[in-house]
C-alpha cells in the first residue's frame, strides 16, 4: 500500500468500558479499520483523563484503580478514506470525541519477506 506524503491522522477517543455487540468498542473500530482497508490502526489506553460523560478523573493508580480508562485509536490514511470510514461507524459511536489533522507521512514501510 502506497501513502501520499500529506495524509491525515484520525482520533477516536472513547472509554474502555464502551462496547458494540458484546465487544469492546475499540475491538470493533479495528476491525471496521480493516474492513475499510485503512493503512492500520493503533489502540492507546491511557494512564489518567476525563470526558465528556463525566468530570471524575480515571486513574490507573494502584490506589484508584479505574475500569474504565480512557482509549485512543489512531489511524493514518487519505482524508478520503477516512471521511468514508468515518459515516460508516457514525451511528455505531455512542460517545466520545473524534479529531481529523493533517499529517505528513515520513514512510510506511512494510517487511519485505
Amino acid at each position: 500500500m502506497h501513502l501520499p506524503k500529506e495524509g491525515y491522522l484520525l482520533r477516536i477517543f472513547i472509554g474502555e468500558s464502551d462496547r458494540h455487540d458484546g465487544k469492546p468498542f475499540y475491538e470493533w473500530l479495528v476491525l471496521q479499520a480493516r474492513e475499510h482497508e485503512l493503512a492500520g490502526a493503533t489502540v492507546l489506553r491511557s494512564i489518567m483523563g476525563f470526558g465528556a460523560n463525566t468530570r471524575v478523573i480515571h486513574t490507573f493508580k494502584i490506589e484508584r484503580l479505574s475500569e474504565d480508562m480512557p482509549i485512543v485509536v489512531e489511524i493514518v490514511d487519505t482524508k478520503e478514506k477516512l471521511e468514508a470510514f468515518l459515516e460508516a461507524i457514525d451511528e455505531h459511536l455512542q460517545a466520545g470525541l473524534v479529531t481529523l489533522e493533517k499529517a505528513q507521512i515520513r514512510f510506511y514501510k512494510a517487511d519485505k519477506k
